[in-house]
């Protein structure tokens, strides 16, 4: 049925479920999987505070080691499933749009994702980016809870 699955991630418990059930399913059908971290940039006044106490060269290589070891362990799983994983990593605002841009560009045709991640719960029942994927994605989406 589906044959090329996008699986974004940000290492949130709930994130590493989705990628999980992303992976079986993909293994279910003979589909292949691309996984996305999509990492925030660097900003002088931010609510996170690595980025705070950072000075940029330094937030950067800890982001780019963050999305090495996020994606590492999921290329692993992915491996050991028996599923062909690729994977990419990018700095981006808003991550729906690089979520969304990610599947078209790829040519995937179903998006898997957790209902919220490490922003925790912004809407009454899906996070803030999952909602707005939901909203724009002309890309089927399989939300896990």
């Amino acid at each position: 049925m589906f044959k090329h699955i996008l699986i974004p991630t940000d290492a949130s418990g709930l994130s590493r479920i989705a990628v999980e059930r992303g992976l079986d399913m993909a293994k279910a059908m003979d589909a292949r999987v691309t996984v996305l971290h999509v990492q925030t940039p660097f900003h002088v006044f931010a609510a996170d505070t690595a980025a705070v106490t950072d000075t940029r060269p330094e937030y950067e290589r800890h982001t780019k080691a963050k999305a090495k070891e996020i994606t590492g362990a999921v290329e692993t799983v992915a491996v050991k499933k028996g599923v062909k994983c690729g994977v990419t990593v990018v700095t981006a605002e808003h991550p729906y749009e690089e979520i969304i841009s990610t599947a078209d560009a790829q040519g995937c045709d179903l998006i898997v994702m957790a209902s919220h991640g490490r922003k925790g719960v912004k809407g009454l029942l899906l996070g803030s980016e999952t909602q707005k994927v939901l909203t724009h994605s002309s890309v089927p989406v399989l939300v896990y809870r």
